[in-house]
């Protein structure tokens, strides 16, 4: 009876750590398809900032280290919040999906 408890936690605790590998990919996707969907309109595909309303309202590099400096928190804050010209995403988006968004930022670092 016990030795049937130990292979059905493990066979959960593997399923459980598999499910997350799997969908690691995916989140990731998620994450840029969010991008593309609410902000490349701004911030350019590239997330540069290089496009006609990224120009007008001087908006910041996502790839350069001045934004790449900023804490996870400050990020999340600012896409929950939005600042200046930019809006606040807090009803618009998960708190899941603010925190893939700050993962996907971190990608975009120059390198």
């Amino acid at each position: 009876m016990n030795e049937r408890r130990t292979r059905q936690a493990s066979a959960f605790v593997l399923a459980s750590a598999l499910g997350l590998w799997l969908s690691a990919p995916l989140r990731a996707d998620d994450a840029a398809a969010t991008f593309k969907a609410k902000c490349a309109a701004c911030h350019g595909a590239d997330a540069t900032g290089n496009t006609s309303v990224g120009k007008s309202l001087h908006i910041r590099d996502l790839t350069s280290a001045d934004v790449q400096k900023q804490s996870d928190a400050e990020l999340t804050a600012m896409i929950t919040s939005g600042k200046g010209a930019m809006p606040a995403y807090k009803d618009k988006l998960t708190a899941d999906q603010i925190k893939g968004m700050v993962a996907y930022i971190r990608t975009l670092a120059k390198k």
